[in-house]
């Protein structure tokens, strides 16, 4: 509370971001603690978001980017706050009524100003996040958050200094420091080469299409260091006050410490659809939008449709500001999910097996696309995100050709076609003749229940090994007349339609 007192007031002199946390707050509390019914969480919703969406029309008027603003801090703490208000109504409910993660949010009283305080003005994620909710704080301040689970041996609990019952964290948060650290020195060092500066200037178009898109790629790795850096620091404290535990791995038996983590920079680049892309960026901002805004516009009994998806949407959008760029990025995303989904669904089972089980001797092109593609539609799409007005938004993508629109738009069309009916025929046709392939074996196996195959049958029927068991049933039929001239008997090679029908009875079909 203090250390938060200090750098607002003593280190960036903002006197009136304080008087904007605390309207915020006070606000949120009140509404918490007067108003009741089904109304009083989307009252404290629209107070807070309408609070926010006057600093954020004031910032974008007032264009100075080089000062310390509070707004960052503001959205952190609307998060906060709105998940605070459902946690207060959920706990005014009866339990049954509640899914599972309402009851271990649920708050069965309103805390009291002191603790509420110590909430709002939580020093390690006061800024740049990462957000939680109360009762997170509230176990960590009671240290209820590092009892061990039923049924642990007390001998592998994690290492504690003397009485202490939070678990040492020094190593973690050291860790998560150094590559914060990393991240800025390696951010600054990009975005001296690639800025918007840059993409934005007459020699950008010197350079030929692929030069001009893998710039474009650069601007957004750059961007995202910045924020790698920063919630690296702020987890790393986070994980220094123990606020980060979350357990003990079953597998290792160490604690582990990404309660809070709210990015995974590998997953990101990594990242092979629109899904991982974007689960493994800004996950605490994910996760409120899906419990305070999804799930709870969903009427009780009902899957989550168009309705929810788009209050989530235009929540994130209004949360973000009110900058072009924010929206452009937005919309171009929606389609860009719905489009890797139909992908996902119509054309990567042709590189599985028809069972959906294993992958393909060609699953890796496939793989190698998705992930080329993702790759590039996200840094296309972004891109807006860090221009933010509409009119350099646009001017970018024409330079590039706008080829994330026309892509995305030609796989829209071509999904609303009859292609999307051609490859679902096709997948049936695939599983179809997969089933009756298995179908065939286990009638085989049926008929022979001693015999064991030591080679499966491949596609169509035919033997693994084919060859070998035709050169074995000529052997034995030689075998056979050898036998037969030994003993004296009078036989002659058979020839043409008796040969085919001799080997044909070893194998035991037909050929």
């Amino acid at each position: 509370f203090s250390v938060s007192l200090f750098y607002l007031v003593g280190l960036f002199d903002l006197w009136l971001g304080i008087r904007t946390l605390f309207i915020s707050s006070a606000g949120a509390y009140i509404i918490a603690k007067y108003v009741d019914g089904s109304f009083m969480p989307w009252t404290g919703f629209v107070f807070l978001m309408g609070h926010l969406s006057i600093s954020h029309i004031y910032r974008q008027f007032a264009n100075a980017p080089d000062k310390v603003d509070i707004t960052g801090a503001q959205m952190v703490l609307v998060m906060k706050l709105t998940g605070f208000c459902w946690n207060v109504y959920d706990g005014r409910l009866k339990q049954e009524d509640l899914a599972d993660f309402q009851k271990e949010r649920a708050l069965l009283q309103l805390p009291g100003l002191l603790d509420f305080a110590g909430f709002v003005l939580f020093f390690p994620s006061l800024f740049a996040g990462p957000s939680f909710d109360f009762i997170d704080y509230q176990r960590w301040i009671t240290t209820t958050m590092f009892d061990l689970p039923q049924g642990t041996d007390p001998k592998h609990a994690p290492r504690t200094r003397k009485q202490r019952k939070i678990p040492r964290s020094g190593t973690p948060a050291v860790f998560k420091a150094l590559a914060g650290l990393l991240w800025i020195v390696l951010f600054l060092k990009f975005s001296a080469w690639y800025n918007t500066e840059l993409v934005l200037s007459s020699p950008y178009m010197n350079y030929r299409l692929l030069r001009r898109i893998w710039i474009l790629a650069m601007l957004g790795f750059a961007t995202r260091m910045k924020y790698y850096g920063v919630w690296h620091l702020t987890e790393g404290a986070c994980i220094l006050s123990g606020l980060g535990y979350k357990g003990i791995d079953p597998q290792t038996g160490r604690a582990r410490w990404n309660r809070l983590e709210n990015v995974n920079p590998w997953g990101i680049e990594t990242a092979q659809n629109t899904r991982a892309y974007l689960e493994s960026w800004n996950k605490n901002t994910n996760n409120w939008l899906r419990n305070y805004m999804y799930l709870r516009v969903t009427p009780k009994g009902k899957r989550p449709g168009f309705r929810a998806t788009l209050a989530t949407f235009v929540t994130s959008a209004f949360w973000h500001g009110f900058y072009p760029g924010y929206y452009l990025s937005f919309l171009l995303a929606a389609f860009l999910q719905t489009v890797a989904k139909n992908f996902r669904r119509y054309v990567r089972p042709f590189f599985l097996t028809p069972d959906g089980q294993k992958p393909t001797k060609h699953k890796i092109y496939y793989d190698v696309a998705s992930y080329l593609t993702t790759q590039l539609a996200f840094c296309f799409t972004t891109a807006p995100f860090v221009l933010l007005t509409l009119s350099a938004s646009l001017l970018v993508w024409s330079r590039v050709y706008f080829y994330a629109v026309i892509g995305t738009a030609a796989s829209m069309a071509f999904f609303a076609s009859p292609g999307k009916s051609w490859l679902i025929r096709q997948q049936n046709a695939r599983q179809k003749n997969f089933k009756w392939m298995q179908q065939q074996e286990q009638q085989q196996q049926a008929a022979s229940p001693g015999l064991k195959l030591e080679h499966p049958i491949m596609g169509g029927g035919l033997p693994s090994d084919p060859g070998k068991e035709l050169d074995d049933a000529v052997r034995e039929i030689k075998e056979e007349v050898e036998i037969s001239k030994k003993s004296g008997v009078s036989v002659s090679m058979p020839r043409g339609a008796d040969m085919k029908a001799a080997v044909e009875r070893k194998l035991g079909r037909k050929l």
